[in-house]
């Protein structure tokens, strides 16, 4: 029964999640004010991150029990492994539990930026999984959710910050590629093989995009890391990118994409910890990259897609 729940959330990528906050908490804090207080606060918004994400992927399978009985029966909701109804109450219990710890952490930091934030997001979720999803606003929808969830880790500080906002801007971005290249294998329609690849394709170009646009960071706020190694940095990135998703682009069979697009998600972290290692500094990163760990061990047993 427990890994029925652990499949339903989809628990590799919550680490994912977690990657995100922690990237946005230290873009706005130094690590050497990281007091009593700030990691309470950085506590809180890792825990309600997790929880309104966990939320996202049980509701996710909620609204697609219908099409997941068709075509993927062996998954906790439509094989009867969990009842649809008792998953309805956990996905709509973790939002709340989401939303109730922001509002801890907004307590904690003295201003409304957690709350608002984790307000947004499930907003955001919500309208994703039951309406936006088989629309050509799916991937928006899906890209903002991120977005917001690194918005959620700078949030600790009182006011936005133009460079933060676009850096979240970024994230979001990539994944709105992520869910471009991925919705030849959600939908497994009868797309003609071109119009299939020409998706994964547009998937791939966006996700370069958005490591591309880090080119920028040095302008939009000082980095630790010298202006030609950071672009070096970037520009490999960009390469592996497209490295590991030429395949789903010459073969985009089912397989090969769920493969990729788990990959893609996956490197979200690295993502991360480039970014917070630039700005915060190694250890930092280095913490952001240990999420890692926990992501690929329990991808051997559990679905990230």
């Amino acid at each position: 029964m427990l890994r029925d729940w652990l499949r339903l959330i989809r628990v590799p990528n919550v680490f994912t999640a977690m990657a995100d906050v922690v990237m946005g908490f230290f873009f706005v804090t130094p690590a050497a004010a990281l007091d009593a207080r700030a990691g309470l606060t950085l506590g809180l918004l890792v825990v309600a991150s997790s929880l309104l994400y966990s939320a996202g992927m049980v509701l996710n399978d909620v609204y697609d029990h219908e099409e997941d009985s068709r075509d993927r029966p062996d998954r906790p909701l439509p094989s009867g492994h969990i009842a649809l109804v008792v998953a309805r109450r956990l996905g709509f219990g973790l939002l709340a539990g989401g939303m109730a710890t922001a509002l801890l952490a907004s307590f904690v930091a003295g201003h409304d930026g957690p709350w608002i934030c984790a307000a947004s997001l499930s907003v955001l979720v919500v309208g994703y999984d039951a309406f936006l999803k088989r629309t050509f606003a799916g991937p928006i929808a899906l890209g903002g959710c991120r977005a917001i969830n690194v918005l959620l880790g700078m949030s600790v500080a009182a006011t936005w910050q133009r460079d933060g906002v676009q850096v979240a801007a970024v994230i979001g971005l990539f994944i709105v590629g992520v869910s471009v290249m991925a919705r030849p294998e959600a939908r497994r329609d009868d797309r003609p093989a071109m119009t299939t690849r020409l998706l994964v394709l547009l998937g791939v170009v966006l996700m370069m995009a958005a490591v591309g646009a880090l080119w920028w960071l040095p302008d939009w706020r000082p980095i630790l890391v010298q202006n030609p190694v950071w672009r070096g940095i970037v520009g490999l990135l960009a390469v592996l990118v497209a490295w590991r998703c030429a395949r789903a682009v010459v073969d985009p069979a089912p397989a090969v994409l769920q493969r990729t697009v788990g990959q893609s998600i996956r490197s979200l972290v690295v993502l991360d910890a480039v970014i917070t290692a630039a700005v915060a500094g190694l250890v930092p990163g280095v913490a952001v990259l240990a999420l890692l760990v926990p992501n690929l061990i329990l991808s051997r047993w559990f679905y990230s897609t």
